[in-house]
């Protein structure tokens, strides 16, 4: 990877973080109600968003396709009018969406409005096998049209699309939303089955039924959702990122800081905050936010499993992880949702950390990579001292927990890719500037 000046953090590490941060609109929700827009007949209000690139990439997209995007009355405002949607330069698509995957969910929506869309080849982080055959699968299933070029795939629906059953093999989030987005204008009814059920998702079943949108949840993780003739615009506020917030708790225990979160919300970070209740963490709930602090005593090992919701979030174990090299023991953790998510620890080992990966189910019931020789269960050893070094980050969350262990660790370290942390963390270096952090730009001198 080749970094530029401006793309590596200098941290000076050992100083507990301490002070309060605010988080805004959930990453995995506010892109996806963004595109969600894209259905209505008229302008439709979106609140509490964050200043992501993921934000800026749907935008980008929006406006290529006619919508009219501006900023709203209140700060973290959106407004979205598709009276005029229209179709877009292959070309201007491909620039636009850069490595995100967030223009796979553009198809249904654009099926239904013009008939036809483009996908360019999709990027993300590097976590694992996240296959989009799926979601071409699925929008088959509905009655798309679809032909694979060197450039992308060229989806066209030449008549309505018609809702269908469908049974997810794994409860995956982007399946999930593909088929919300695609069957609520469907004829007909649609039955997915082990479907993804996270608060996420919930939130944009709330952003399509405020449009018109017929979805019923029930308990055995089966939607079904009934095609209406047009949907309208929305108002909404989105849920509160709990996987930013978690960030922040995992970075003030690391540190042995002390970090109010506004915005954190108690419901959606049940599984979260009893997991780090049992490590030794404590935390304040209150009306605005949750404060998160280490108490002072030992830290301790724990066996964690990640799991879909409303298990352990897979986006909670990385930053996780490095508080749990502070904590007295073996502590064993076995990752389910993406084979490759630990590939992260070999830095922080570099650090000083004493972690070993498995090829073996650990510390848990055998799940889908146990027999595919992926190394996907881990035996932290701790507490171990961290010392600074040179990070390349390798994926979103991977990225910020390089951050944490930075800032736990003693002396400087050059952490490089830091453009990465943007997609999630919205104004992370001046929330790191509020909690005392000593870091800098090497350009800002």
């Amino acid at each position: 990877m080749t970094s530029v000046p401006d793309d590596v953090l200098v941290v000076h590490g050992g100083t507990p973080l301490e002070g309060e941060i605010h988080v805004r609109g959930a990453k995995n929700l506010v892109p996806k109600a963004m595109v969600a827009a894209l259905l209505g007949s008229g302008p439709s209000r979106l609140r509490n968003v964050p200043d992501i690139r993921d934000v800026r990439v749907v935008r980008g997209l929006l406006q290529l396709h006619g919508v009219t995007v501006r900023p709203g009355e209140e700060p973290g405002e959106l407004v979205m009018d598709p009276s005029h949607v229209e179709s877009a330069n292959v070309a201007d698509i491909d620039a636009h969406a850069g490595s995100s995957r967030i223009p796979i969910l553009f198809c249904g929506p654009l099926l239904h409005r013009l008939g036809h869309a483009f996908i360019p080849g999709l990027g993300g982080c590097d976590i694992g096998g996240r296959p989009i055959d799926f979601h071409f699968d699925v929008l088959r299933k509905f009655g798309a049209r679809i032909e694979k070029r060197a450039d992308g795939q060229v989806l066209e629906a030449p008549q309505r699309l018609r809702g269908c059953k469908i049974k997810l093999p794994y409860p995956s989030v982007g399946a999930t939303e593909q088929v919300l987005l695609t069957a609520v204008l469907a004829e007909g009814v649609t039955e997915l089955s082990n479907a993804a059920v996270e608060p996420e998702i919930e939130d944009l079943i709330c952003v399509l039924q405020k449009m018109g949108a017929i979805i019923a949840m029930d308990t055995d993780r089966t939607i079904r959702i009934t095609g209406v003739d047009k949907l309208g615009g929305y108002n909404h506020k989105a849920l509160p990122d709990r996987l930013e917030a978690a960030s922040w708790a995992s970075a003030a225990l690391a540190t042995e800081g002390d970090i109010y979160v506004r915005g954190a919300q108690q419901r959606s970070m049940m599984t979260f905050l009893n997991t780090y209740r049992k490590v030794g963490g404590a935390f304040e709930i209150d009306d605005e936010g949750i404060r998160f602090w280490h108490p002072g005593s030992a830290l301790n090992a724990i066996a964690l499993e990640t799991d879909v919701h409303p298990g352990f979030q897979t986006d909670w174990q990385q930053p996780l992880v490095v508080a749990l090299t502070q904590a007295s023991g073996l502590s064993i953790v076995h990752e389910t949702v993406y084979e490759s998510r630990l590939g992260f620890t070999s830095a922080l080992n570099q650090m000083g950390a004493h972690i070993q990966l498995y090829r073996e189910c650990l510390g848990g019931t055998p799940c889908r990579f146990g027999q595919r020789n992926f190394l996907h269960s881990a035996v932290v050893s701790g507490p171990t001292k961290l010392q600074g070094a040179d990070l390349i980050i390798p994926d979103l969350r991977g990225g910020f927990s390089y951050l944490i262990a930075a800032l736990a660790a003693q002396g400087t370290s050059r952490v490089h890719g830091i453009e990465l942390i943007n997609r999630g963390y919205e104004n992370f270096m001046d929330k790191l500037a509020k909690l005392g952090a000593n870091v800098s730009l090497p350009s800002a001198g």
